[in-house]
């Protein structure tokens, strides 16, 4: 079972960035907090919003040193055709988990239908998994929230409930 402390498990498979299908590996991140987040479908109704919401956010990602990275089982020529239809304004990277192999590692699998659970896991440098967050199909994340949590990790010191950059902490970690 994946574990936050563990090193992430490594990727190098086909994706979509910005118009083009490439190879995307984990390792092209590292030195960054990379946000990977999977999403169960392309052309659905609740991940467009989400996606959008990390496109919005990739700027103020990018101001602290992280970097997104998207995911779903569908492949690069559906991701193509949904996000230069649909969300041109998408840039980052979005990988191609057709083998189904890094949902699988990554615990979001439903095995029945092939399709990725709502998952946000926060990789820190030197690729060791901070946080992780698993939820139902039905119910989109808070890029807001997931930003916070990168901001409260980067301080390396306990932060309290409901947290701000730039509010007190409780001390060293």
């Amino acid at each position: 079972m994946l574990q936050v402390g563990q090193l992430a498990p490594s990727f190098d498979i086909e994706g979509y960035v910005a118009g083009e299908t490439k190879h995307i590996a984990l390792s092209d991140y590292k030195g960054k907090w990379t946000v990977l987040f999977f999403y169960p479908r392309d052309f659905t109704f609740v991940c467009p919003t989400e996606i959008k919401g990390f496109a919005a956010a990739e700027s103020e990602f990018a101001k602290i040193n992280a970097v997104i990275v998207g995911a779903s089982t569908d492949s690069a020529f559906a991701h193509k055709a949904w996000f230069e239809r649909d969300m041109p304004e998408v840039k980052f990277p979005v990988l191609a988990d057709t083998s189904l192999k890094v949902s699988r590692e990554y615990g979001v699998l439903i095995e029945e239908s092939g399709t990725a659970l709502r998952g946000t896991f926060v990789i820190d440098p030197d690729g060791i998994l901070r946080y992780i967050v698993v939820s139902d199909l039905n119910v989109g994340r808070s890029v807001e929230e997931t930003l916070r949590v990168v901001e409260a990790l980067q301080t390396g010191e306990l932060c309290p409930v409901a947290w701000k950059p730039g509010t007190a902490t409780l001390g060293k970690g």
